[in-house]
């Protein structure tokens, strides 16, 4: 029994760093699967106790995910000082057992692989999360149709290195992309070329590289080798567009979510028959680890000194607040006093209930007073002046569009990374509206792979973005560049253009655009929405960032003056 509730019953399986079991959750009656965190071997003590918080860590950032395609996490529970991750249980079988036990699959499977994965791990980055293990052994495909990406488990916060100190690499050796093997940066354009290995797999029957042998000797293929080609078929060009060494050449998930879908014509429940769900005699069972599991790598990194003891460790994540379940230290008891040196203490005095009562009656007498001096002021000063008792109603200025009048907003200062798309650099300062909810996401266009930073108000209408285009200006020379690319994103008759302006600054440059968007209404009509966006444009070496706030236009004043110009004089970048 872990944490007086969930009760283990069966290992569903196992691996270097950890053991799923199958598990029933006492209080509220249902099935569950509980991941047992193993810490690797060898690990000194210290280390070990950083990886059971970085796991409840991970946990309370990827429980932010609410998707179709991502395995559901309940609870993160603790037994003995040992973290137990708690998830949905999906009767299912990985996509890594299916390619075992029944070769390849269909293009049209495939595709379904695809697009469940792709979609998975685009709500994954959106919320600021690299997986970082993407392989078809963490692909779980249910026997009604469901197909779900799993284990998080050494999913890395953007700003982590891919190696510690004491070069430990996590990782599964066949899929893992080449920059984080050779110890680049974690970034989302990893989980591109795991999930291009998985689609090789998926249609090969093989991983695309071999992990038969030596880990390392695996590695060294995937960052020196060359890079395999699918066979050629319906799903070759996908493969090879997400299988590229660098990593802002791969193609985004967006986009291979609209090549895979035409190939899907029939439902996954359709698709993955009964006959795929009963593993041939024979065969070794799902409780076995396959030869591509995630595996602990011990590589000699002498460019990165030993960490000191009591040196905390920088790939740590930042720390988000208060972990569950860390009690305070208990302090110890006070020896009893002996028996003839105790002390009687007699219990304080009470008040009767005559005192009582009549402490309170003078203490609403008090307040009563107050008020009618407080209250009898204002009115005589309104008569004097002339003025009536009670001001105006004030009648609120609404549009069909929503209100035009919206308080100020306090503002809060955040720093932050928008250089992780990239690799490099990407540091930033900005004040931000209080409340806020904030995004990440990697953005690729014809102007080159950014990362934008994303915060959206309470009720969804305004939002604030900082993009950092690396290396813009190596190939371009202004911001002509980037304002012919914001012209061509949309159509001629729904964009309008005000500026470009040199900023107040002087550092910077200002513009603004109206869009306008067209929906149906439910009766059959037209809906027009007119949003104005402000945009602050600043050059930082070779970088050009791009500040942006976006509102209705019934709001365009007030977004000016109590947001975008407040904002934009806080923007610190270095890059």
């Amino acid at each position: 029994m872990v944490a007086g509730r969930y009760r283990l019953r069966s290992v569903l399986g196992s691996g270097s760093m950890g053991t799923v079991w199958s598990a029933y959750d006492e209080f509220l009656h249902r099935q569950v699967a509980v991941k047992e965190m193993k810490v690797p071997p060898g690990i000194p003590a210290s280390q070990a106790d950083e990886l059971r918080e970085r796991t409840l860590r991970e946990a309370r950032a990827i429980a932010v995910l609410s998707h179709p395609n991502v395995i559901i996490l309940h609870d993160v529970a603790r037994e003995d000082d040992q973290p137990f991750v708690v998830m949905e249980l999906l009767p299912s079988r990985s996509l890594a057992h299916i390619l075992r036990d029944h070769g390849p699959l269909t293009v049209e499977q495939a595709a379904a692989v695809g697009i469940a994965v792709a979609s998975a791990l685009e709500a994954a980055h959106a919320a600021g999360i690299t997986h970082r293990d993407v392989k078809p052994g963490n692909v779980l495909v249910a026997s009604d149709g469901r197909i779900k990406l799993t284990d998080f488990g050494i999913a890395r916060n953007v700003s982590e290195a891919t190696m510690t100190r004491t070069g430990i690499m996590l990782g599964s050796p066949a899929y893992i992309a080449p920059e984080v093997a050779s110890g680049g940066a974690v970034i989302p354009a990893a989980d591109l070329w795991g999930l291009g290995a998985t689609l090789f797999a998926a249609v090969e029957g093989h991983p695309p590289y071999d992990a038969d042998g030596d880990p390392l000797e695996t590695v060294g293929k995937v960052v020196n080798g060359k890079v395999p080609k699918p066979k050629s078929g319906p799903l070759a060009d996908v493969i090879t567009a997400l299988m590229k060494k660098e990593p802002g050449d791969r193609i985004t998930l967006r986009e291979v979510r609209h090549r895979l879908y035409p190939l899907q014509t029939k439902t996954p429940l359709d698709l993955f028959g009964p006959e795929l769900f009963r593993t041939p005699d024979g065969k070794k069972t799902s409780a076995q680890p396959d030869a591509t599991d995630t595996q602990v790598i011990k590589t000699v990194l002498p460019d990165k000194p030993e960490k000191k003891a009591g040196e905390s460790s920088s790939e740590l994540a930042t720390d988000p607040g208060p972990l569950p379940f860390l009690r305070p230290p208990t302090p110890a008891p006070a020896p009893a006093p002996a028996p003839e040196a105790a002390t009687v203490f007699a219990p304080p005095p009470r008040l009767s209930r005559r005192g009582t009562a009549a402490t309170a009656a003078l203490v609403a007498i008090a307040i009563l007073l107050f008020l009618l001096a407080a209250g009898g002021g204002f009115a005589l000063a309104r008569t004097v002046g002339g003025q009536p008792l009670l001001p105006p109603a004030a009648e609120p200025r609404t549009t069909p569009n929503g209100p035009t009048d919206v308080p100020a907003p306090s503002l809060v200062q955040q720093s932050g990374d928008a250089g992780y798309a990239t690799g490099t650099g990407g540091q930033f300062g900005l004040a931000v509206p209080e409340g806020w909810q904030k995004f990440v996401a990697p953005h690729s266009t014809r102007l080159g792979v950014s990362t934008v930073v994303q915060y959206v108000s309470p009720d969804g209408r305004r939002s604030l973005r900082l993009e950092r285009l690396a290396g813009y200006f190596k190939q371009f020379t202004g911001e002509g560049e980037y304002i012919t690319w914001l012209k061509q994103t949309y159509p001629s008759d729904a964009f309008q253009l005000f500026g470009p302006e040199p900023a107040e600054d002087g550092k910077g440059t200002k513009l603004t655009y109206r869009t306008t968007e067209h929906g149906t209404l439910p009766d059959g009509g037209d809906k027009a929405v007119t949003r104005v966006t402000f945009v602050y444009l600043l050059k930082s070496g070779a970088s050009l960032w791009v500040l942006s706030v976006t509102a209705p236009v019934e709001q365009e004043d007030a977004t000016r003056q109590d947001v975008f110009d407040r904002i934009a004089t806080t923007l610190s970048v270095s890059d």
